[in-house]
């Protein structure tokens, strides 16, 4: 196992589940490297922090000073590079951040990374790894086909979060290319599981539900998308640091291909029976949050269909997500059931749920 693990956006959602997968399941001394955006919170690493295997760097991955002064310090034997602004539809109302963080972010992180790497002797400099972790928009739109994405399924971004995601993959492959720095790209699909940010569909539909607002469904609620439970994921990317084959993309996905309505209709389902609405008097039955649904104006350039093949990925590492769509969705709406203080807290802060669309 890797001894020394440098996580970049540790405290955002993947991240931290990545950060404390490690400090509960391996030996690894882990950085955690992260600006704390909006969407970073170093609550969800409560249990990890009181490890002696923990440490925090409150560092931007564009401040190339910082991150030379991080690496110096920790001398790390990989880098998962998580760090990133990943919220599509922030991107459409305002692209530069995306821009900033996930192309020239990344580029600082690349060449912070090559530095280091290059001081390096013998087996210390051969095993050390860089891997990137992105997502499956940069390939654009499934719709119309019955096709999954592959590990070589052309990029075709449509949002500026994908297009700058899109950039950065180019990055770390040219990084490898041509200066011999020893990469792993892995590509992945919706995740959805327990501290996720209250924006993102699942936890943003559970909260409305649970405080009675409409909740909010873009277009006719057809799209299409993979769901992967984060702590699936988590393992997947820990099995591709220390067992993946330098210079190789690994496609991660949940084998869960789930129209976004039926997903928040069984959202609707699991509160109805975990903690159903009340009637309006004795007499009247109990009502379904399913009445809550409100379709709203689609965003633009919504991609139809994402869709997997992480047939790789278990052919070559082992790896099988260990979750159902079903099972984690369970675990999920549970999780922020019994978790109200960690999303209450959250909540009180600048964010607010009325993010995802507009009333159609």
């Amino acid at each position: 196992m890797t001894s020394r693990i440098l996580v970049t956006g540790g405290a955002g959602f993947i991240g931290s589940a990545v950060v404390r997968h490690l400090i509960a399941n391996t030996s690894a001394e882990v950085a955690n490297l992260d600006k704390l955006t909006y969407a970073g919170n170093l609550e969800s690493l409560a249990n990890a922090a009181d490890s002696s295997r923990y440490r925090f760097y409150p560092v931007d991955i564009c401040d190339a000073v910082a991150l030379d002064k991080v690496f110096t310090e920790f001398q790390p034997d990989a880098v998962m590079h998580l760090a990133a602004e990943s919220h599509v539809d922030r991107s459409i109302d305002g692209p530069a951040e995306f821009i900033q963080t996930n192309i020239l972010g990344t580029y600082s992180l690349l060449e912070a990374a090559r530095a280091y790497w290059n001081g390096l002797n013998g087996e210390r400099k051969a095993s050390f790894r860089f891997h990137h972790i992105s997502t499956d928009e940069v390939y654009g739109d499934l719709e119309g086909t019955d096709d999954l994405f592959s590990e070589t399924t052309p990029y075709s971004p449509s949002s500026p979060y994908s297009a700058s995601k899109a950039s950065s993959d180019h990055l770390v492959r040219a990084w490898q290319r041509t200066y011999g720095l020893p990469v792993l790209i892995t590509n992945c699909s919706n995740n959805y599981g327990p501290y996720h940010f209250p924006e993102k569909l699942i936890p943003h539909v559970i909260l409305n539900a649970l405080h009675g607002k409409p909740l909010p469904v873009y277009g006719d609620g057809s799209q299409i998308r993979d769901w992967l439970y984060v702590e699936d994921h988590a393992r997947a990317l820990v099995e591709v640091v220390t067992r993946g084959q330098v210079g190789e993309t690994y496609n991660i996905g949940g084998h869960n291909e789930k129209r976004n309505l039926e997903v928040v209709e069984t959202i609707c389902e699991l509160l109805d029976e975990l903690v159903p609405m009340a009637g309006t008097d004795d007499r009247e039955q109990a009502r379904s949050y399913k009445e809550l649904i409100t379709f709203v104006t689609d965003r633009p350039g919504h991609d139809r269909r994402y869709a997997i093949d992480a047939s790789k990925i278990e052919r070559e590492l082992g790896w099988v997500p260990q979750e159902s769509f079903e099972s984690g969705l369970r675990k999920t709406v549970q999780w922020y059931l019994d978790n109200r203080e960690w999303w209450q807290r959250v909540l009180s802060g600048d964010y607010r749920l009325g993010r995802l669309g507009e009333r159609a």
